[in-house]
């Protein structure tokens, strides 16, 4: 069968050219988007009287069949056809004729796919910021639920301060609400129709790219129609949010990774979202947060392919641009299957609180607090320092802890030392004391958890 675009050509492309050419084994996810902006031209041509009214009559249920069809299984998508653009209007041509061959009046593929691609990732947008928002409500109830959960935090993985599993929960998700936000400036900076761009230099048809652009849901359309047909600005910066979104759920994933280990044992992950070893039968591995972990590399790998094709390319549209779609879809793919299932592992995991307790009250976190007991005393910072580290120093040699410690111990280093000093230095006072705004008070991350509740909210009625 001839091609659509073969009239200034006397022979056949060779057959690997068509295999390398082809992008119809990827783009044809793009049915709905591409049917929906010929949908919107259509009327546009008819209402400006580019095409007749009849035409408009015929295409528009043909083009709905078509939709039918190709979910329902039946439509035959053919790699003689290119690209999902050429497959459906050759389909339309075949079932109408002359109106089908009219269709492409006043557009070029160049438009017709930066339309759809925009189109389809707003949409995908919206289905991801669903699953964020679902697994920062899974954080809010594991917080909400875990606020007196004392464990210690670590700077350079080493016991530094105390702090709460709740507090640790609201952490990640605040980084999960930046890329909401993230997410949702990305959507809006895409929500421009490239329609009318034609293939660079617009059309001489008196088309009105406004109309069609309220028709697909846009707030306006592109203000140059050589940016219109070449931009994947929007592309790149989708791949960039969700490569630090993986970063987010990599990092997160590292912390269930050791927490689940024996050398940690603060939680233990449901059987449903662990794995066994093929020869060892005490293991229980946390495969989901390792896989979510190794997949992390994946979506900066389509990041980084993108930005690579796109940074030698002259204005305007290139056939180098094909390879946008393979890696955004793929990258979406992935973030879709880790979310819920990340959210799952963690609604699903037992809290191992006595062992986060004992861990705790090891390795001397209450250090600051101590060494702040004698600064409120009038005693200089670096001094109280300095006492404190040495009072560590000698709870180490002799296998002691700061809680432990005898007051007359205390008083050689400093006669500011009083029996006060143990309330001072236990882990509740500790963590109530903490209640700067951010800190790890139960009472100041109970407001946290309430700060993404109304986040949640907000974007729940709008």
């Amino acid at each position: 069968m001839a091609k659509l675009w073969s009239g200034r050509f006397d022979g056949d492309t060779d057959a690997l050219v068509d295999e390398l050419n082809a992008s119809i084994g990827f783009d044809k996810r793009l049915y709905k988007e591409d049917i929906a902006g010929s949908i919107a031209h259509a009327k546009m041509l008819a209402e400006r009287e580019i095409i007749p009214q009849s035409d408009l009559e015929l295409i528009i249920p043909a083009l709905l069949a078509i939709c039918g069809d190709i979910e329902s299984g039946a439509f035959e998508f053919r790699q003689s056809d290119e690209d999902i653009h050429m497959a459906i209007e050759a389909e339309l041509t075949r079932r109408v004729g002359n109106a089908g061959k009219r269709l492409h009046t006043a557009r070029s593929r160049n438009d017709q796919v930066a339309l759809d691609f925009r189109l389809y990732l707003k949409n995908e947008i919206g289905a991801i910021l669903g699953q964020l928002c679902r697994l920062l409500d899974t954080l809010c109830t594991v917080a909400q639920d875990n606020l007196d959960a004392v464990m210690p935090a670590y700077t350079h993985l080493q016991r530094a301060q105390p702090s709460t599993l709740a507090h640790y929960m609201m952490a990640y998700a605040n980084m999960l609400r930046r890329d909401v936000t993230r997410l949702e400036d990305c959507r809006e900076r895409m929500d421009l129709s490239p329609l009318g761009s034609g293939a660079l230099a617009g059309t001489t048809y008196p088309i009105d790219r406004e109309a069609t652009a309220r028709e697909l849901g846009f707030e306006g359309v592109t203000e140059n129609s050589l940016d219109g047909v070449s931009d994947r600005d929007y592309a790149i910066e989708l791949l960039a949010a969700l490569s630090i979104l993986m970063t987010h759920l990599s990092r997160f994933s590292e912390e269930i990774i050791l927490w689940c280990s024996w050398e940690f044992k603060f939680i233990e992950l449901s059987d449903r979202y662990s794995t066994g070893s093929s020869i060892m039968p005490q293991k229980k591995n946390p495969d989901v947060a390792e896989l979510v972990r190794g997949k992390t590399g994946r979506v900066y790998g389509s990041l980084f392919a993108l930005l690579t094709v796109m940074k030698a390319l002259p204005l305007a549209y290139n056939k180098d641009m094909q390879e946008d779609k393979e890696q955004v879809f793929d990258a979406i793919d992935t973030v879709k299957k880790c979310l819920p299932v990340f959210g799952a592992m963690l609604a699903t995991m037992t809290v191992r609180r006595d062992n986060m307790r004992r861990a705790a009250a090891e390795g001397f976190i209450n250090a600051t607090d101590c060494a702040d007991y004698l600064v409120k005393k009038g005693l200089p910072f670096r001094d109280a320092y300095t006492i404190t580290g040495g009072l560590v120093s000698l709870c180490a040699a002799e296998n002691l802890t700061l809680e432990t410690l005898e007051l007359a111990r205390y008083r050689e280093k400093s006669e500011l030392f009083a029996a006060d000093v143990y309330d001072a230095i236990s882990l509740e006072t500790c963590l109530s004391e903490r209640r700067t705004p951010g800190g790890p008070a139960p009472a100041e991350v109970a407001r946290q958890i309430e700060s993404v509740r109304e986040f949640l909210e907000a974007r729940q009625s709008s």
